[in-house]
C-alpha cells in the first residue's frame, strides 16, 4: 500500500519536470537570439581609409585598373563599401587609358561591381590620332572583370572639336570598343567654319571604333 502511494505522489511530480523541462526548452529555440556586442549587425563603418588606392593587373602583370577615392568606409552588416570622390581608371595598350570621376561611389562586396553616383564624368584622353571626348552622366555601373561601362540615365557625349551627342542609356564595351547608345539619341556637329547643322532625329545609335 505504501508502494502506491509513493508512486502517486511520484507521478505528477515525474510529469510536472518533463513539462518545465519541455517549457525551457521551447523556449531556447523560439527565442530571439542575443544582439551581438561587437557592432557587426549595426551600419557602422568598421574601418575608414583616407587617400584610398587599390590596383588590379592583368595576366602579364599589366596595370588593367586603378579606384582612388578621398574616403573609402567599409561596413561590416552588409560587408558593403561606400567611396567619397571616386576615381576609377581603366588602362590599355600604347598609354591609352579612360578616367572615370564621380561625387560618390560603393563597391560591392565581391569587388565586381562598382556604382558611381552625382555628376559622373568620363573621359577618353586625347591620342595622337583621337581627340578628346567625355561623357557625362548621373549614375554608371563599372564591371571591371568584363569591362564594361553601362547606365539607364542621360548622357552628354562631347567630342573635340565641336561634336555633342545627347542619348538616354549608354552602354560600352571597352573589349569590342563598341560604344551603344539606347534611346532618344540626338547629335549636333560642326565644322569648323561651317554653319550649324541641324540636331537629328532621334533615334538609337551604336558607334563602333569609338576606343571611349
Amino acid at each position: 500500500m505504501a508502494i502506491t502511494n509513493r508512486s502517486a505522489i511520484l507521478a505528477p511530480l515525474i510529469l510536472l519536470a518533463l513539462l518545465a523541462l519541455m517549457t525551457a526548452w521551447i523556449n531556447h529555440v523560439v527565442q530571439t537570439p542575443a544582439a551581438k556586442l561587437d557592432g557587426s549587425q549595426r551600419h557602422d563603418p568598421d574601418y575608414i581609409v583616407r587617400n584610398f588606392v587599390t590596383t588590379q593587373t592583368d595576366n602579364l602583370g599589366h596595370l588593367h585598373y586603378k579606384l582612388a577615392a578621398l574616403e573609402m568606409k567599409h561596413f561590416a552588416d552588409d560587408d558593403s563599401t561606400h567611396l567619397q570622390r571616386p576615381r576609377y581608371t581603366q588602362f590599355g595598350t600604347k598609354q591609352f587609358y579612360t578616367e572615370v570621376q564621380a561625387q560618390r561611389g560603393y563597391v560591392s562586396s565581391d569587388g565586381e561591381r562598382v556604382q558611381l553616383l552625382d555628376n559622373v564624368k568620363i573621359t577618353r584622353r586625347r591620342l595622337a590620332d583621337k581627340a578628346e571626348m567625355s561623357i557625362a552622366t548621373q549614375d554608371l555601373i563599372i564591371l571591371p572583370k568584363q569591362d564594361l561601362l553601362h547606365t539607364a540615365s542621360p548622357v552628354v557625349i562631347r567630342q573635340a572639336p565641336k561634336t555633342v551627342i545627347y542619348a538616354t542609356g549608354m552602354v560600352f564595351d571597352k573589349k569590342k570598343h563598341i560604344l551603344t547608345l539606347l534611346h532618344q539619341v540626338r547629335a549636333h556637329y560642326e565644322k569648323a567654319g561651317a554653319t550649324p547643322a541641324a540636331p537629328l532625329k532621334p533615334k538609337t545609335a551604336k558607334m563602333p571604333g569609338n576606343h571611349a
